[in-house]
This record gives structure tokens, sequence and C-alpha cells, in this order.
């Protein structure tokens, strides 16, 4: 063979080869790949679980009494419990379980399971305790609070005044309210801790799928639960899998290889809205970006000084710029509904801040640290908020790091300055917002709310808690409504050490052959139904 011809035969091999891709590969028709960022993704124990994440991955491992409509977030749908009532005096719930779920263990679901299960959240006081803490349960109180007066009833006895409608939305959205295997833990358990280390890795539930495996920041695998109390599911495997880059993201789910993807850039959200074989389905959500100071560092404790944050950051430049996809300009700590007053309308101003600063104390600014996560769109805004601060002469030194490096030391009250996402909002009532960013009944260390990022910051003011209770127990609702707006104006006036930034939007790229995924506004997304076509010609729908 001449030059020539060999040179022809091996350009036809790299077209061939270049032109391969354009074939779209296609995912197995019975399992359902999802890529997404699993940097957060720590645990599985849905009593220490914290972030949107592992939201969506326990509520498929486990079922909870009661869940919430994903098209409306008000009405309370039956789970395991078939149907519920609420005392007269609104200070105790009562459940009856449905008879024939059993355990991936094959034991079955009892209501002792659930009582166990509650009880090991309070015993354990980590990240989910916060909630059902701040209802006034306790590891001291929960025996005589949630009781089972036979194998199918459930008794939850309120320890103080609340609204029950917000029990009840906690039990069906926040992940805590999922029922665990209570032999098959115990049977795992290593010196008091309730099988917590075990369950960092492993599952005890009795949901649609039962964990394979999962590998941190790689993969993780969940096979169709033959036996599900619901009935067949139609999907034989569900596959997450860790992508830190959205350009990634973008091309696998343009060649097929992914079903799902989730934490896009705007970018790669963009060259996705012309491709014919996906769907973006943007889903408004209650968490809040934010910047968050601690009032245990001596700087931040000074009002003046947060005063002067508060005029360092360009709200409006950061959502034009880096938050498309990712969330809408908001400066309230309770997300956007009818209870929620019109943002406040904070700028950034320098040289309102540097007067701010001086008369603080600090006419040459200081330095501190900035800790964020390293992912997108946080760094961004960490670089974002870096610039802005340098310019009235506080110097922020950025330190990135993983879910548990980062929010570990805000948890720990150990940090400075801190970009975060937060704010719970996965219950459709305004105290979800206030419990998880505002309220802090007890401020000193030995309290341990984790999970409550007034807490976490030291920022405390017993009016505004007094205030947020008294709004929690209002039965007329124009005069609730007009409580979470003197809230919210206490708080501004307050100087918080936690300023709202941006509500969340999550974007979600779905393949067109995925049928029945609804991205659920409270994380809690269920795979029960979904199943997958066939493969489509290029360009049409299925």
């Amino acid at each position: 063979m001449n030059t020539g011809s060999r040179t022809g035969a091996w350009l036809f091999a790299l077209l061939m080869l270049i032109s391969v891709p354009s074939l779209q590969a296609r995912t197995p028709p019975d399992q359902l790949i999802i890529g997404m960022n699993m940097n957060n993704l720590l645990t599985l124990d849905p009593a220490a679980m914290t972030g949107n994440e592992v939201v969506g991955i326990v509520v498929n491992l486990y079922d909870s009494m009661i869940e919430l409509d994903p098209n409306r977030l008000t009405e309370v749908r039956p789970a395991l419990a078939s149907s519920w009532q609420v005392n007269e005096a609104r200070d105790r719930l009562t459940f009856q379980l449905r008879k024939d779920v059993k355990f991936h263990s094959g034991n079955p679901l009892t209501a002792q399971d659930v009582v166990w299960s509650m009880r090991r959240i309070l015993h354990l006081n980590l990240a989910q305790a916060s909630v059902w803490k701040s209802y006034g349960f306790s590891k001291k109180n929960v025996d005589e609070m949630v009781t089972a007066p036979d194998d199918y009833t459930v008794v939850i006895q309120l320890p103080k005044a609340n609204d029950p409608n917000l029990v009840l939305y906690s039990l069906a959205a926040l992940g805590s309210g999922s029922v665990l295997d209570s032999a098959t833990v115990k049977s795992h358990e290593q010196n008091g801790d309730w099988g917590n280390r075990w369950l960092t890795t492993h599952e005890a539930g009795s949901g649609p799928f039962t964990l394979d495996t999962w590998q941190a920041k790689d993969v993780l695998r969940m096979n169709r639960n033959a036996d599900y109390w619901r009935g067949d599911i139609k999907l034989s495997r569900v596959v997450y899998r860790h992508f830190q880059e959205s350009q990634t993201l973008r091309l696998m789910m343009e060649k097929g290889d992914l079903d799902v993807a989730s934490n896009m850039a705007m970018a790669d959200l963009r060259a996705l809205r012309h491709d014919p074989d996906v769907t973006i389905d943007a889903v408004k959500k209650g968490t809040i970006y934010y910047v968050a100071m601690s009032m245990k560092e001596s700087h931040f404790a000074n009002a003046k000084v947060r005063e002067a944050v508060r005029y360092l950051i360009d709200y409006q430049g950061i959502n034009r710029a880096l938050m498309a996809g990712y969330g809408e300009l908001h400066q309230r700590p309770i997300q956007s509904g009818p209870a929620t007053l019109p943002d406040p309308g904070y700028r950034l101003n320098v040289e309102k801040a540097k007067r701010l600063l001086a008369e603080a104390g600090y006419p040459q600014g200081f330095d501190t640290t900035l800790r964020v996560l390293a992912d997108q769109p946080f760094l961004n805004i960490a670089i974002a908020v870096q610039s802005t601060l340098m310019q009235a002469g506080i110097r922020a030194k950025i330190i990135t790091g993983t879910g548990n490096q980062i929010y570990g030391a805000m948890r720990e009250r150990r940090f400075d300055m801190l970009v975060g996402r937060g704010g719970s909002g996965v219950e459709p009532h305004p105290h979800s917002s206030l419990r998880a960013l505002v309220y802090n009944p007890d401020n000193s260390d030995a309290a341990r709310l984790t999970n409550f990022q007034g807490w976490r910051t030291g920022f405390y003011d017993a009016g505004l808690n007094k205030a947020i209770d008294s709004a929690l127990l209002e039965r007329d609702a124009a005069k609730q409504q007009q409580d979470y707006h003197a809230i919210q104006r206490r708080y501004d006036q307050l100087i918080p050490a936690l300023i709202p930034v941006s509500q969340m939007v999550d974007s979600v790229v779905v393949s067109n052959r995925v049928r029945d995924f609804q991205p659920h506004p409270s994380a809690t997304t269920f795979l029960r139904d979904v199943y997958k076509t066939a493969d489509a010609p290029s360009g049409e729908t299925p």
C-alpha cells in the first residue's frame, strides 16, 4: 500500500471513531443513571444526615409514616401510616400503621420500630435531632412522648404547645422520619452508638430500593426491592455517579450515558436547552444561599462590623452573573411566600462599609478566613465576596474543602466567615426557615444545636426566639402573617450574623426517555414510580 492509501485509510478510521459518539449511547432500559456531586454526601444514617443530596437517597431506601405531595406541599399523604388523627387539644397525634410491610431483612415493620427510630434520633443527638429538640423532645422525655399502645398504633404527645401541622410536615419531609429496622440496627451496635457507625455506609429500611454499594465520591448503587409493599418497582437498579465538573455532566447527558443530572453550571444548562433529547426541570426550593459570620470571633461580635459586611456583598451582581440556574435574589430569612416581606434592597456600598468599620475601630480593616465548599456556585460566590470585602480592607483568606470540612467547622462553631446554603425550607411553613436560620433557644456550647445556623453563628436574641415561638402557635392566619412580618423586621434591625443572598433553584436535566421523574421541592424525590421508554428517533420525544 502506498503512502497516500495508508493516509486515506487512517483518515477514514479516524472519522469513523469521531462519528461513533454521534450515535448516542443509551443507558440500560431498566436502570436509572444519575450524575451528581457527592462531595457533601457524608453518611446514609437518617439521624445524622445533612444536605439535600442524601435526603433524595434516604427516602428511596426507607419509608416514613407520611409524605408530602410534590404538587401540593401542604397536602400530607399516607405512607406507612394509613390514617392519623390530631386530638382537639392539638397536642397529640395518633397514627395507624399498615400491617403488610416488611423491612429489607424480612422482619415485619411494627409500631415498636417507629418508636425506636424516634428514640434513636434524640439519644444520638446528631444533626436531625435539632428539629425535634426545638419541638420540646429530648432523650429524657422521648420514651414518654412517643409510644406504641399496640403493634400498629403510634402516639406522639407534643411536649410543648406547637402547630401539629408543622410536626406532620416535619415527619413527612425531613427524612428523619424514616423508620429503621430496629432489630437489624441493634445487631450492629458498637459501644452504645445505636448503630451509627454501621449505618453510615449501610441501610436498614423498607423502601423501594435496597443499598448495593456506596463508594464515597465515586458511585452509589441501589437495587429494586422485589417485595416492596406498594407493588412492583419498574426500575431494577438506580446508580448515582459522582461528577464534580459541570461540563462532564453535560457531555455525559449529551452522549446518553446519564439519565438525570443535577447541580450543573448555567453555561452547560444553556447548551442543553437546545438538546431535543432532554428536559430541564427548574424547581424552586426553600433553601437559602448565605454569607455567615461567627459571633464567637471578636470582629464579628461587633454589630457595626456585621453591618459593614452587609454592605460589602454585591447581591445583584452575584445573582445576575453567578446564580442563573442555581438561585434567585433573596434577602430575607424566610423563603418566598405570603409571609415573606419584600427584600430590603441591600446593595454593595463600599464607602458606607468603610465608615462602619472605622466606627467599630477597624479603619484599616482586618484579616479573616472565609470557608466554602470547593463546588459551584459556592466557590464563585466566595470569590466575589472576597473581592468586595477587600475593597473595605477586610482581607479574607478562602479555605475550601468538602462538606465535612467546611460545615463541620461551622457545626463546631470554629470558623470566621462561611459561604453556605441552608434553611431547611422543606416544610411548607415559615417556621421551617426561621427554625433553621434564625431560631436559637440555647446559645451555650453544650446545647449542640448543630442543625440550627443561628446556634452555629452564635446569633442569639431572647425576644426574637419568643416571637418565633408565639407566631407558631397563632391560629388566626392574618395575625400569624403579621407576626412573621414583625419577626423579619426585628431580625433585620439586630444586624444578624447570617446574611441571605439567594433562594435556591434546583435545575435538574432529565432524559426524555425517563418517565414519572418528579423533582420534589423538599428534596424527597421518590423513584418508586419512575420508568424508561424505548429509544426514540433522534429529535423526537417518546
